[in-house]
C-alpha cells in the first residue's frame, strides 16, 4: 500500500457514529491485457489496488468487474464519490477502422483538400517504401459534399449561404445515410457562422446523428489539420458517446450516481464524460496519458527533474521524456497516420508487451526472430495463461528465464504455466533457429528491449537531450522486469519504480485536473501588432473557458487559467508554443515574448534569427478546472534488516553470469525506506516484478519507490 494524504483543499471525510466513514475515488486504466483499479479511501488515505482481465468485447464489463470488487468488499455504492478512467475505446476504433460512417461537408471546390492530405509520403522509412499507401479516408469522397459558401482570410463573407442551398444538402446527406457528420469550411477559424448554421439544419433535419464542426472541434489555421482533426472527431462520436452511455446505465444498476464521473484526455487533464462523448478526438491517448501525469508527480516527490516514463504493459509501450518537471506536449500529432490537431502530450508508442507475440520466419535461405507487432491480448494472451493460445509472447520468454513467479502472478490469483511457455518457444522460435529454449527466450527479450530502447532514443538522442541526465521510471506490469537492462544498455542515470508499478497510470488519474484548451488562430507580425486586441482575444477565450468550467461545476476559486502564444519566424511552417502572461499586456510584454520565442526556438532547433520577422500565428487559453487529488505521504525508516524480505531462491538467467543462475527473491512489501538490495535479485509483489541484474544496486526511498542504480 502506497501512503497518501489529501490536500487541505479536498473534501472532509463524513462520520456515521463513532465511526468515520470513507468516501471512495476509484480509477481506473484500461489496456489491452488488463484493467487496473485503484481505490482511495479520503477518510483514511489508504489506497488498494486491483487488476482484472480486459473485455475488449465490451470495455465496460471490466470496470463494472472492479467496482464489484470494491462493493463487494463492503463498500457501498453512494460512498463512490469520484470516477476517472482512462480507455482506448477511441483510439481502438480509430486504429481498426471501426468508426460511424462518417459525411463531410466542405466549401465548394475545395473536397479534395483531405484527398490530398499533406502532399507527401511520409517521413523516414515511409519515404523509400515502395508499397507506401495512405490510411483509408474515414470521410468517403462519395459522403463528401461541397457547400455552396465563401468567407474570405479576415472573415468577411463573399458568398453567403442560402437556405435553399442549406436544405437541398441536408436532403442529400440524409440520403447517403451517415451516422455522423463533419463540417469543415474555409476560413471558419475567423468566421464561424456558416458552420454553425449548416449544423443547426443538419441537426434538424436528421436528429440523433451528431454534428462536429471544425470551429468548435480545432479554430485554427491549417485546412487540412483542421479538417482532419474535425473528421476523426465525428468519425469517433457515436462509438464513444455508445460506451459513455453503457457505461453510466450500468453504473446507475450499481448504485453509482456520483456526477464526478471522468475521462482521461490525451492533454493530460481529465474532461466530464459529457465533453468526452462529443469530443472523443481528445481522449486518444488517454491510456497512457495518466502514467506521464503520474510520472510527473513521482518525480516531483523524489527530487527528479528529468524523467523518461516507460510504461509497458500487456500489448504495448509508452515512452514520454519530462524536461525540468514539465511532460512534453505536442499542438499536434499522427495517430494510426492521421493527423490530429489538438494538444497532447508528447507520447512515443510501440507495439512491445507482455503479450506481444515473437515469429520466427524465413529471411531469403534464412530463418530470422521478429517479435511483434501482433499482440495476444487478453484473451487468449500468452500462453502459459492456459487461455488457448498457441504463439509465445514476451510473457513466456519472461516466465522461462525465471524472471516471473508462475505461483504468484497477480498475487496468485492467475497461475502461469512454464511448461507450455517452453514447449511453445522450443517448437515455434527454438527449432526453427537451431536455438536451445533459453537460448530462445532471451532472442525474444533482446529483440523486444532494442525495440523499446529505440522508442526511447526517439523522444530523447535524437532530439538532442543527453539520456545520462534522465532517470527512467518504469512502470506498466512488464516495465519494471524490463527497464534495468534497458537503462544500463542506454547509459541512464537511474531506474525509478513507484510503490505499484502495476497500476501507476491509474493512479495518475487521482492527480490529473479537468483541463480544456481553446485556441483561435489570427495570422500577424507581433511587431505590428495591436496590443488592446491581442488582449481582448485573450479575454474572449479567458471567458469562454471560465464559463464552461462553471457549467461543469467548478467555482472561480478551482479554475486556472494559462496564456499561450504560437509563434514563428515570417515564412516558416511550423509555430513555437510560448508561455504569455495574464493581462493587461503592453508593448514591453510583447517584446519579452518575441526575446522567450527566439531563446525557446535555438533550443528546440539550435538557430535563432533575432532580426527576422516574428509572427503570431495562434492564441492559446488553457484552462484548469482543480479537482482533489492526493499527494504522497514519505514513510518511516525501516525497523527490520533488508534479509527480513527474503523469501526464497530461484534460477533466473543472466548472460553476464554463464546463464541460469540461482537468484534471490525479496517480497516488496517487506521493503521499507533505507533498505538496500544487491543484484542479482528479483522483487516480486502482486502488480509487477522487478528484476535487478548483476552489478545493480536498488535502495528503497522515503516514499516507497525502488531507485536502482543502473552501472555500467
Amino acid at each position: 500500500m502506497v501512503p497518501v494524504r489529501l490536500k487541505p483543499t479536498d473534501r472532509p471525510s463524513r462520520t456515521k457514529g463513532n465511526s468515520q466513514v470513507g468516501s471512495y475515488r476509484v480509477t481506473v486504466d484500461t489496456g489491452g491485457t488488463f484493467s487496473d483499479f485503484v481505490y482511495l479511501n479520503e477518510a483514511t488515505g489508504r489506497v488498494d489496488v486491483w487488476k482484472v482481465s480486459s473485455t475488449p468485447e465490451d470495455p465496460s464489463d471490466a470496470l463494472v468487474a472492479g467496482i464489484n470488487h470494491l462493493i463487494e468488499s463492503g463498500t457501498r455504492p453512494e460512498e463512490i464519490v469520484f470516477f476517472s478512467h482512462g480507455t482506448t475505446v477511441g483510439t481502438n476504433a480509430l486504429l481498426e477502422e471501426k468508426g460511424a460512417t462518417t459525411g463531410l461537408l466542405v466549401t465548394q471546390g475545395f473536397r479534395g483538400i483531405y484527398e490530398v492530405q499533406e502532399q507527401m509520403r511520409g517521413y523516414g522509412p515511409a519515404a523509400f517504401d515502395f508499397w507506401f499507401h495512405k490510411p483509408a479516408l474515414l470521410a468517403r469522397p462519395r459522403r463528401t459534399f461541397e457547400v455552396p459558401e465563401r468567407v474570405d482570410a479576415q472573415g468577411k463573407v463573399l458568398r453567403p449561404l442560402e437556405p435553399a442551398d442549406a436544405a437541398a444538402l441536408a436532403h442529400a446527406v440524409e440520403a447517403s445515410g451517415v451516422e455522423s457528420i463533419a463540417i469543415c469550411l474555409l476560413f471558419s477559424f475567423r468566421n464561424p457562422d456558416h458552420e454553425r448554421q449548416l449544423k443547426r439544419i443538419m441537426e434538424a433535419r436528421l436528429p440523433g446523428v451528431p454534428v462536429s464542426i471544425s470551429s468548435d472541434v480545432l479554430p485554427q489555421i491549417r485546412e487540412y489539420y483542421r479538417l482532419s482533426t474535425t473528421v476523426i472527431n465525428a468519425y469517433l462520436r457515436p462509438t464513444m458517446a455508445r460506451y459513455l452511455g453503457r457505461l453510466r446505465e450500468r453504473f446507475e444498476e450499481l448504485g453509482v450516481n456520483t456526477p464526478q464521473q471522468y475521462l482521461m484526455q490525451s492533454n493530460g487533464g481529465v474532461a466530464s464524460f459529457g465533453q468526452g462523448a462529443e469530443q472523443p478526438v481528445t481522449t486518444l491517448l488517454s491510456g497512457p496519458a495518466g502514467g506521464v501525469i503520474a510520472g510527473v508527480a513521482l518525480g516531483a516527490a523524489a527530487g527528479i527533474d528529468d524523467i523518461v516514463t516507460f510504461d509497458m504493459g500487456g500489448t504495448s509501450c509508452d515512452v514520454a521524456l519530462i524536461r525540468h518537471g514539465r511532460p512534453a506536449i505536442a499542438n499536434s500529432s499522427k495517430i494510426g497516420g492521421r493527423d490530429v490537431g489538438v494538444p497532447m502530450l508528447d507520447i512515443n508508442t510501440v507495439s512491445a508487451g507482455g503479450g506481444t507475440m515473437a515469429h520466427a520466419e524465413p529471411a531469403g535461405n534464412l530463418m530470422r526472430l521478429r517479435v511483434g507487432p501482433e499482440s495476444a491480448g487478453a484473451r487468449p494472451g500468452p500462453v502459459c495463461y492456459g487461455l488457448g493460445g498457441l504463439q509465445p509472447a514476451v510473457t513466456d520468454a519472461d516466465l522461462v528465464l525465471g524472471y516471473l513467479n508462475p505461483d504468484n502472478f497477480l498475487g496468485g490469483r492467475m497461475p502461469l504455466d512454464p511448461n507450455r511457455s517452453r514447449q511453445a518457444i522450443e517448437e515455434c522460435i527454438g527449432r526453427p533457429l537451431g536455438l536451445d529454449v533459453l537460448e530462445a527466450a532471451e532472442g525474444i527479450v533482446r529483440v523486444i528491449d532494442v525495440k523499446m530502447e529505440e522508442a526511447i532514443k526517439a523522444i530523447s538522442t535524437r532530439r538532442g537531450h543527453d539520456l545520462r541526465d534522465f532517470t527512467l521510471i518504469a512502470f506498466g506490469g512488464a516495465g519494471p522486469v524490463h527497464s534495468g537492462r534497458i537503462a544500463r544498455e542506454l547509459g541512464m542515470k537511474g531506474v525509478l519504480v513507484p510503490p505499484h508499478p502495476g497500476v501507476t497510470s491509474a493512479m495518475g488519474l487521482l492527480m490529473a485536473d479537468v483541463r480544456r484548451d481553446y485556441v483561435r488562430s489570427r495570422l500577424e507580425p507581433i511587431e505590428a501588432l495591436d496590443v488592446d486586441a491581442a488582449e481582448a482575444t485573450m479575454r474572449e477565450l479567458e471567458a469562454e473557458a471560465s464559463q464552461q468550467l462553471q457549467a461543469d461545476g467548478f467555482d472561480a476559486a478551482h479554475v486556472t487559467l494559462q496564456r499561450q502564444l504560437d509563434l514563428r519566424y515570417a515564412g516558416q511552417g511550423y509555430e513555437v508554443t510560448v508561455a504569455a502572461p495574464s493581462g493587461p499586456w503592453d508593448s514591453t510584454v510583447l517584446k519579452a515574448m518575441r526575446g522567450r520565442f527566439d531563446e525557446q526556438h535555438e533550443s528546440q532547433f539550435g538557430h535563432k534569427a533575432s532580426g527576422e520577422v516574428v509572427e503570431v500565428v495562434t492564441y492559446r487559453v488553457v484552462a484548469f478546472g482543480l479537482v482533489p487529488k492526493i499527494e504522497l505521504r514519505p514513510s518511516p525508516p525501516a525497523t527490520t534488516p533488508a534479509s527480513a524480505a527474503l523469501v526464497s531462491e530461484r534460477p533466473a538467467y543472466f548472460p553476464e553470469l554463464g546463464g541460469m543462475t540461482p537468484c534471490p527473491v525479496y517480497d516488496r512489501k517487506a521493503l521499507g525506506p533505507g533498505h538496500r538490495i544487491d543484484g542479482p535479485a528479483i522483487i516480486e509483489q502482486e502488480d509487477s516484478t522487478v528484476v535487478l541484474l548483476p552489478g545493480q544496486q536498488a535502495a528503497v526511498d522515503q516514499w516507497l519507490n525502488l531507485l536502482i542504480e543502473v552501472g555500467a
